[in-house]
């Protein structure tokens, strides 16, 4: 052969073996660095879009303690912190059914951090193919709230329509008996007149209330001064703050008018400004002020009253419910008359607000839509 030929064919089969050899070396290379594949247990098809849709809390969590998936109430709710269960009981459930593949549920109570009452949840944990375990948990809070409100409601108007009706009784007998002494009857027709009015404005605002408690939007509104309301609302209360000395005050803007129903807007208007005198110190003052923007007019009673602790700000709305228990019987309140005002609010697409410091007094704000 040839030694041209031979060189030729001597350096191709050298680059071939070259090349073999370099790709051999990044194959290895590549082959060592490559980091190893970690096999993750899957979810079964279609729970993954499921838990996205719940309205309620879902955790699927595999053998190893480990939160595969989770809905994001079951975040918003504070169950799961990274891939771990929060709940040390709701752990507890998990683990007893893995064990025995028996579906359990338990009602328990979540502490929340800041001094912020706890919520009562309601969870169901059920094993979830072979490895992993489904638990659903329902918020009941708002439940349990409502249900407690309800009971209250009803001891609260049997409570309030018997001692009026059995305080009337007695002071009936107590004249009758009295018949020969002129300023007994007197004194005792007097105090018979005083709760009949208190047992009369209790079943007014108990109507009233079943009016407003379903929170439905006005049909017809009309147009409604905000001057008149609040010169009515004035009035009304202006023998019970003279004899206690308080000043009560209307200021803000002028000619401003609400759309809405009058007399529930009176009413609401009305009970802010019977409960700051009922509730101010004697010799101080109730301002009864209007502002407005395009759309909102935004009604404000301040006083310089008891004020309201911290901690019981987001119940004064609720039906009964009295910052100062000691003091109703004295001021005639039934703890109605917030609840009425937050009612009132809601069928006028309004608001009622309230900012408060205990010893320094309130100040009640309701916001209307405003008549354009």
């Amino acid at each position: 052969m040839d030694p041209t030929v031979q060189a030729f064919l001597a350096a191709i089969v050298g680059a071939i073996v070259a090349g073999v050899t370099v790709l051999a070396w990044h194959l290895s290379d590549k082959q060592q660095n490559r980091r190893p594949e970690v096999v993750e247990p899957a979810v079964p098809p279609g729970v993954a879009t499921v838990l996205s849709v719940l309205r309620s809390s879902a955790v699927v969590v595999d053998e190893n303690e480990s939160v595969l998936k989770a809905s994001a109430p079951a975040y918003a709710l504070g169950l799961v912190r990274g891939n771990e269960l929060v709940a040390d009981e709701l752990a507890d459930l998990v683990r007893a059914v893995r064990r025995d593949g028996q579906i359990r549920e338990i009602e328990m109570q979540m502490s929340r951090p800041g001094g912020t009452p706890d919520r009562h949840v309601t969870a169901r944990v059920a094993p979830l193919g072979s490895r992993m375990v489904l638990a659903l948990v329902e918020d009941r809070t708002r439940e349990r709230r409502v249900e407690a409100v309800r009971r209250d409601f009803v001891a609260n108007v049997s409570h309030e329509l018997k001692t009026p009706v059995g305080a009337i009784r007695l002071l009936a007998e107590a004249v009758s008996d009295a018949a020969d002494d002129p300023e007994a009857v007197k004194r005792f027709a007097g105090r018979m007149n005083h709760e009949s009015e208190r047992l009369g404005t209790l079943v007014q605002q108990i109507i009233e209330l079943s009016r407003l408690q379903g929170d439905e939007p006005l049909e017809t509104p009309s147009r409604v001064s905000v001057d008149e309301v609040v010169a009515t609302a004035i009035d009304t209360s202006a023998i019970d703050a003279a004899a206690r000395r308080i000043n009560l005050v209307a200021g803000g803007e002028e000619g401003l008018e609400v759309l809405g129903n009058a007399d529930q807007v009176a009413v609401a208007v009305g009970n802010l400004v019977a409960n700051a005198v009922a509730y101010s110190r004697e010799g101080s003052s109730v301002l009864v002020s209007a502002r407005a923007d395009e759309d909102t007019v935004d009604l404000s009673i301040t006083d310089q009253g008891i004020g309201i602790p911290a901690g019981e700000i987001d119940r004064i709305f609720e039906r009964f419910y009295r910052v100062d228990p000691a003091r109703h019987r004295s001021t005639g309140g039934t703890g109605l008359g917030l609840s009425i005002v937050k009612h009132v609010a809601a069928t006028h697409g309004g608001d009622v607000r309230v900012w408060s410091v205990e010893g320094q007094g309130s100040t009640f704000t309701l916001t209307l839509p405003r008549a354009s």
